[in-house]
Protein backbone atom coordinates (compact mmCIF):
# COMPACT_ATOMS: atom_id res chain seq x y z
CA UNK A 1 0.00 0.00 0.00
CA UNK A 2 1.14 3.22 -0.74
CA UNK A 3 2.41 6.06 1.86
CA UNK A 4 0.28 8.22 0.58
CA UNK A 5 -3.24 8.24 -0.83
CA UNK A 6 -3.67 9.12 -4.50
CA UNK A 7 -4.57 12.96 -4.76
CA UNK A 8 -8.13 13.39 -6.42
CA UNK A 9 -7.10 16.95 -9.11
CA UNK A 10 -10.85 18.44 -7.74
CA UNK A 11 -9.47 18.37 -4.78
CA UNK A 12 -6.42 20.36 -5.32
CA UNK A 13 -5.83 23.53 -3.20
CA UNK A 14 -5.31 26.26 -5.29
CA UNK A 15 -1.07 25.93 -4.97
CA UNK A 16 -1.22 22.60 -5.50
CA UNK A 17 -2.78 23.15 -8.56
CA UNK A 18 -0.71 25.68 -9.94
CA UNK A 19 2.10 23.17 -9.37
CA UNK A 20 -0.19 20.86 -11.73
CA UNK A 21 -0.57 23.31 -14.34
CA UNK A 22 3.11 24.48 -14.35
CA UNK A 23 3.86 20.92 -15.39
CA UNK A 24 0.89 19.74 -18.20
CA UNK A 25 1.74 23.31 -19.55
CA UNK A 26 5.43 22.50 -20.15
CA UNK A 27 7.79 19.65 -21.62
CA UNK A 28 6.28 16.97 -19.92
CA UNK A 29 2.59 17.41 -20.15
CA UNK A 30 2.55 17.50 -23.68
CA UNK A 31 3.77 13.98 -24.08
CA UNK A 32 1.95 13.00 -21.11
CA UNK A 33 -0.71 14.67 -19.21
CA UNK A 34 -1.09 12.80 -16.35
CA UNK A 35 1.92 12.99 -14.89
CA UNK A 36 1.41 15.65 -12.89
CA UNK A 37 -0.01 13.83 -10.30
CA UNK A 38 2.44 10.53 -10.32
CA UNK A 39 5.65 9.73 -9.45
CA UNK A 40 7.56 12.24 -7.36
CA UNK A 41 5.05 15.02 -8.11
CA UNK A 42 2.38 13.16 -6.37
CA UNK A 43 4.64 13.48 -3.31
CA UNK A 44 5.96 16.99 -4.70
CA UNK A 45 2.13 18.22 -4.93
CA UNK A 46 1.69 18.03 -0.85
CA UNK A 47 4.58 20.60 -0.36
CA UNK A 48 3.77 22.95 -3.17
CA UNK A 49 6.28 25.34 -2.02
CA UNK A 50 9.10 22.78 -2.79
CA UNK A 51 7.09 21.32 -5.67
CA UNK A 52 7.05 23.81 -7.66
CA UNK A 53 10.73 24.88 -7.98
CA UNK A 54 11.30 20.94 -8.13
CA UNK A 55 9.32 20.84 -10.90
CA UNK A 56 11.39 23.57 -12.88
CA UNK A 57 14.22 22.10 -11.76
CA UNK A 58 13.41 18.92 -13.40
CA UNK A 59 12.22 20.10 -16.80
CA UNK A 60 15.41 22.72 -16.77
CA UNK A 61 17.59 19.18 -16.65
CA UNK A 62 15.37 16.87 -18.78
CA UNK A 63 14.40 19.35 -21.36
CA UNK A 64 17.11 21.74 -21.58
CA UNK A 65 20.54 20.93 -21.66
CA UNK A 66 23.11 20.19 -23.95
CA UNK A 67 23.07 16.61 -23.55
CA UNK A 68 22.30 14.28 -25.82
CA UNK A 69 18.76 12.36 -24.70
CA UNK A 70 21.28 9.01 -24.84
CA UNK A 71 23.75 10.34 -22.44
CA UNK A 72 21.02 11.90 -20.13
CA UNK A 73 19.02 8.54 -19.82
CA UNK A 74 22.39 6.57 -19.38
CA UNK A 75 22.97 8.84 -16.45
CA UNK A 76 19.25 8.83 -15.01
CA UNK A 77 19.27 5.03 -15.16
CA UNK A 78 22.76 4.70 -13.25
CA UNK A 79 21.10 6.55 -10.50
CA UNK A 80 17.77 4.85 -10.78
CA UNK A 81 19.76 1.42 -10.55
CA UNK A 82 21.97 2.43 -7.45
CA UNK A 83 18.88 3.66 -5.51
CA UNK A 84 16.46 0.76 -6.82
CA UNK A 85 14.20 3.42 -7.44
CA UNK A 86 11.21 1.40 -8.77
CA UNK A 87 9.01 3.87 -10.76
CA UNK A 88 12.20 5.87 -11.75
CA UNK A 89 13.75 2.92 -14.05
CA UNK A 90 10.46 1.64 -14.97
CA UNK A 91 9.90 4.83 -16.52
CA UNK A 92 13.23 5.80 -17.80
CA UNK A 93 14.72 2.61 -18.73
CA UNK A 94 12.30 2.55 -21.48
CA UNK A 95 12.63 6.11 -22.28
CA UNK A 96 16.53 4.75 -22.35
CA UNK A 97 16.04 2.56 -25.15
CA UNK A 98 13.34 4.94 -27.24
CA UNK A 99 16.29 8.05 -27.21
CA UNK A 100 18.50 5.07 -28.51
CA UNK A 101 20.46 3.25 -25.85
CA UNK A 102 21.10 -0.24 -26.34
CA UNK A 103 18.69 -2.43 -24.70
CA UNK A 104 20.97 -4.69 -23.47
CA UNK A 105 23.28 -1.82 -21.76
CA UNK A 106 20.37 -0.41 -20.26
CA UNK A 107 19.47 -4.12 -18.37
CA UNK A 108 23.39 -4.02 -17.51
CA UNK A 109 22.99 -0.85 -15.82
CA UNK A 110 19.73 -2.07 -13.84
CA UNK A 111 22.13 -5.27 -12.52
CA UNK A 112 24.64 -2.54 -11.83
CA UNK A 113 27.19 -4.02 -14.28
CA UNK A 114 29.35 -2.05 -16.40
CA UNK A 115 27.78 -2.29 -19.63
CA UNK A 116 29.45 -1.69 -23.38
CA UNK A 117 28.19 1.90 -24.86
CA UNK A 118 29.48 4.23 -27.49
CA UNK A 119 32.12 7.03 -25.97
CA UNK A 120 29.95 9.75 -24.92
CA UNK A 121 27.21 7.16 -22.95
CA UNK A 122 30.48 5.27 -21.66
CA UNK A 123 31.66 9.08 -19.84
CA UNK A 124 28.17 9.82 -18.62
CA UNK A 125 27.37 6.44 -17.51
CA UNK A 126 31.42 6.30 -15.59
CA UNK A 127 31.28 9.77 -14.08
CA UNK A 128 27.55 9.14 -12.55
CA UNK A 129 28.87 5.78 -11.23
CA UNK A 130 31.86 7.40 -9.39
CA UNK A 131 30.22 10.51 -8.60
CA UNK A 132 27.44 8.29 -6.76
CA UNK A 133 30.09 5.51 -5.34
CA UNK A 134 32.96 7.75 -4.51
CA UNK A 135 31.02 11.36 -3.86
CA UNK A 136 33.99 12.71 -6.26
CA UNK A 137 34.88 12.25 -9.63
CA UNK A 138 38.77 11.58 -10.26
CA UNK A 139 40.33 13.94 -12.64
CA UNK A 140 41.39 10.89 -15.82
CA UNK A 141 37.22 10.78 -15.61
CA UNK A 142 36.60 14.20 -15.46
CA UNK A 143 38.98 15.08 -18.18
CA UNK A 144 37.36 12.61 -20.44
CA UNK A 145 33.86 13.39 -19.51
CA UNK A 146 34.96 17.91 -20.77
CA UNK A 147 36.58 16.14 -23.50
CA UNK A 148 33.43 14.63 -24.55
CA UNK A 149 30.83 16.56 -23.28
CA UNK A 150 32.05 20.03 -23.19
CA UNK A 151 32.91 21.48 -19.31
CA UNK A 152 29.27 22.99 -19.29
CA UNK A 153 28.25 19.50 -20.31
CA UNK A 154 29.56 18.34 -17.21
CA UNK A 155 27.88 20.70 -15.10
CA UNK A 156 24.83 19.63 -16.43
CA UNK A 157 25.54 15.82 -16.16
CA UNK A 158 26.31 16.85 -12.71
CA UNK A 159 23.08 18.75 -11.75
CA UNK A 160 20.89 15.58 -13.51
CA UNK A 161 22.70 13.07 -11.43
CA UNK A 162 22.16 15.20 -8.41
CA UNK A 163 18.51 15.86 -9.43
CA UNK A 164 17.23 11.99 -10.10
CA UNK A 165 19.08 11.44 -6.88
CA UNK A 166 16.75 13.76 -5.03
CA UNK A 167 13.65 11.98 -7.40
CA UNK A 168 15.16 8.65 -6.12
CA UNK A 169 15.14 9.40 -2.21
CA UNK A 170 11.86 10.69 -2.88
CA UNK A 171 10.33 7.89 -4.50
CA UNK A 172 11.77 5.43 -2.02
CA UNK A 173 11.26 7.63 1.47
CA UNK A 174 7.33 7.48 0.15
CA UNK A 175 7.46 4.67 -1.71
CA UNK A 176 5.68 6.05 -4.45
CA UNK A 177 4.25 3.24 -6.29
CA UNK A 178 3.95 1.71 -9.98
CA UNK A 179 1.26 2.47 -12.68
CA UNK A 180 -0.74 -0.51 -13.10
CA UNK A 181 0.96 -2.52 -15.78
CA UNK A 182 4.70 -1.15 -15.28
CA UNK A 183 7.10 -4.20 -14.55
CA UNK A 184 8.70 -3.62 -11.35
CA UNK A 185 12.50 -3.20 -12.49
CA UNK A 186 13.36 -4.41 -8.57
CA UNK A 187 10.79 -7.13 -7.47
CA UNK A 188 13.10 -8.31 -4.66
CA UNK A 189 13.11 -4.38 -2.71
CA UNK A 190 10.55 -4.36 -0.39
CA UNK A 191 8.39 -1.84 -0.65
CA UNK A 192 7.54 -1.16 3.19
CA UNK A 193 9.92 -2.10 6.40
CA UNK A 194 9.14 -3.97 8.83
CA UNK A 195 11.01 -2.52 11.80
CA UNK A 196 11.14 -6.00 13.36
CA UNK A 197 13.07 -7.28 10.66
CA UNK A 198 16.54 -5.94 10.53
CA UNK A 199 17.44 -8.45 7.29
CA UNK A 200 17.33 -5.60 4.49
CA UNK A 201 19.77 -3.34 6.56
Amino acid sequence: MARLPVLDIDQLTAQQRAVVDAIHAGPRGSADPGIGLRGPFSVWLRSPNVGMPAQQLGAAVRFDTSLSDQVREVAICVVGAYYRAKFEFAMHGPMAVAAGVDAAAIETIRRRGTPSLPADQAAGHDLAVQLLRDHRIDDATYRTAVDLLGEGGVIELVSVIGYYCLVSLVLNAFEVPLPAGITDPFPDVAVSYNTSDDSRI
